[in-house]
């Protein structure tokens, strides 16, 4: 089936836009297609610069029928839904197009979290997507991920030749290495260690600052593109289960992830595709009450947090 335009869909969040990158390359190599994409206007900096997109659509509270409109008028040959949301099925029911829909399992995470009984696939999402792409001939390059990062950004000053990078920052605070682990990291490593993360971490940052001799502390200090630079520039990785992972992986660095109240199992680990042997760690504490979530909390339910506080370096 030739594609000439397609809309591919994904609302949120920073990680689950940079998985779905080798899908706009597939489309845009393989079938040579219009590439357009929808998202929420708050992740436009994600994609903007993505050399694969040719238009990109933003969502808001505001303008749902104007877009709609604008949409129709696009004529596409199909619409990818990899959000499959109620409001992304309506909005593809609406604009009556041809349209593929990912599953994303949510059933099978649900009994997962809740019974702890695992019947999800032993495959990463972006593999998921590439079955859901066969009705189109659509195949793998092998390429992994994608992240363009603004050709304007500068790494900030004090950075040095050689460093390791902790990702502190995550958007549920389950999901985040606590400042003891982090400490433990810090002190594990010979060299410069770069702190990023936004300003919800900064006081942990600081901590850990003036703990340790070996910190540059930049939590709240840099913007996504920044920090993926910086990210693209170290020598190794350090994060949990977060947006920087994937644009960590995205960039093929190597990556250490500490696993919180998320498990791999999920399908959501750094993906790097068959032509890139890079080197990635998943580390997980085997607890009972893992995985107690999906997404994350804003403090471990248990009360413990053993599910970061006893990881081994």
């Amino acid at each position: 089936m030739k594609i000439n335009k397609v809309l591919v869909v994904r609302l949120s969040s920073i990680g689950d836009i940079v998985l779905t990158s080798p899908v706009v390359r597939w489309l845009k190599k393989q079938q040579l297609a219009e590439v357009h994409f929808l998202t929420k206007s708050n992740f436009e900096n994600i994609l903007k610069h993505n050399v694969y997109i040719d238009q990109i659509h933003l969502l808001d509270e505001s303008n749902e029928s104007e877009l709609l409109n604008k949409l129709r008028s696009e004529n596409y040959d199909l619409v990818i839904d990899l959000h499959k949301s109620l409001k992304t099925r309506r909005l593809c029911r609406q604009l009556g197009n041809k349209t593929i829909a990912f599953d994303k399992l949510n059933i099978q995470k649900w009994v997962f979290v809740n019974f702890k009984k695992d019947f999800l696939p032993d495959k990463h999402l972006v593999d998921r997507y590439l079955e859901a792409l066969q009705p189109i001939g659509i195949q793998d390059d092998g390429m992994g991920l994608d992240f363009f990062i603004d050709p304007q950004s500068l790494l900030p000053a004090e950075i040095p030749d050689f460093y390791e990078v902790l990702v502190l920052g995550a958007a549920h605070a389950t999901k985040r290495i606590p400042k003891e682990l982090a400490l433990r990291i810090i002190k594990s490593t010979g060299k410069k260690v770069v702190l990023i993360g936004g300003k919800d971490v900064e006081e942990e940052a600081q901590y850990l600052e003036q703990t340790a001799t070996n910190v540059i502390n930049l939590t709240g200090k840099s913007d996504l593109s920044t920090s993926a630079l910086i990210l693209q520039k170290s020598d190794y990785i350090y994060t949990g289960d977060t947006g920087m992972m994937h644009i960590g992986a995205a960039l093929k660095k190597p990556i250490t992830v500490f696993w919180g109240n998320t498990t791999p199992k999920f399908g959501m680990y750094p993906y790097y595709g068959f032509q890139n042997l890079i080197p990635f760690i998943n580390k997980e504490v085997n607890l009972s009450c893992r995985p107690c979530s999906k997404l994350g909390y804003k403090t471990c339910p248990k009360g413990h947090f053993n599910c970061m506080k006893l990881q081994e370096i």
